[in-house]
């Protein structure tokens, strides 16, 4: 496990992390939220590790985080101008914007249904990795069923070793999830770390009735 909060170490582990990261390995991050296990987003073996690792299938595909708001670009298409105003207002945060995937992306994340989930994480750390691998299939650090992990000591009980790579921030903020909006059609899927009233300043989105409750 790596110290990430000591800056001597810093820099060694982000490299182990990238490393192991091109491997096809599996990695454990921290998040502004939980803390996370990333794949390569688009190594089709290491996805399928992460959801092994998880013990989940394939109709549970894990969203994508990336380093930097202008991939969206490069990742979804016909991404509206109300959608783009969510992520300028948002991100870097808490929120996960489920997307088109472009034509020509060939990633396997499951059974998507030709959609992305992308989200560019508030914290530091990650958005350093992100800049050296790229995208990262992340979903939290735990067990399906199991609490999710708020520090890298619980994600590594959980885990274990089929991950390579932990990397250790200090705990988390906590057990919320991110807000998701589907971009395509502006309807909260999960009502998260933002309220449906901070979305609703931005962009004229619909929550169901569940998410209003």
């Amino acid at each position: 496990m790596w110290d990430v909060q000591d800056q001597a170490s810093r820099a060694p582990a982000l490299a182990a992390a990238t490393e192991a990261v091109r491997r096809g390995a599996l990695v454990v991050l921290p998040t502004d939220t939980v803390y996370g296990v990333g794949a390569d987003a688009s190594s089709p073996a290491a996805v399928t590790a992460l959801l092994a690792a998880k013990g989940r299938g394939r109709h549970h595909p894990p969203p994508v985080l990336i380093g930097d708001p202008r991939a969206i670009y490069g990742l979804g298409r016909d991404v509206s101008a109300e959608a783009f105003a969510l992520a300028d207002a948002f991100w870097p945060g808490a929120l996960t914007l489920v997307v088109t995937a472009q034509a020509g992306l060939t990633w396997d994340l499951g059974d998507t249904g030709g959609t992305l989930a992308l989200r560019v994480p508030d914290h530091d750390v990650a958005r350093e990795l992100l800049r050296s691998t790229g995208p990262l299939a992340v979903s939290s650090a735990n067990r399906t069923g199991e609490p999710a992990a708020t520090t890298a000591a619980e994600a590594r009980v959980q885990l274990g070793s089929s991950v390579e790579v932990y990397l250790d921030a200090g705990p988390t903020p906590g057990q919320v999830a991110s807000t998701i909006v589907d971009a395509r059609t502006l309807r909260v899927l999960r009502l998260g770390a933002i309220s449906l009233e901070a979305l609703r300043e931005v962009a004229d989105v619909v929550a169901d009735v569940e998410a209003d409750e």
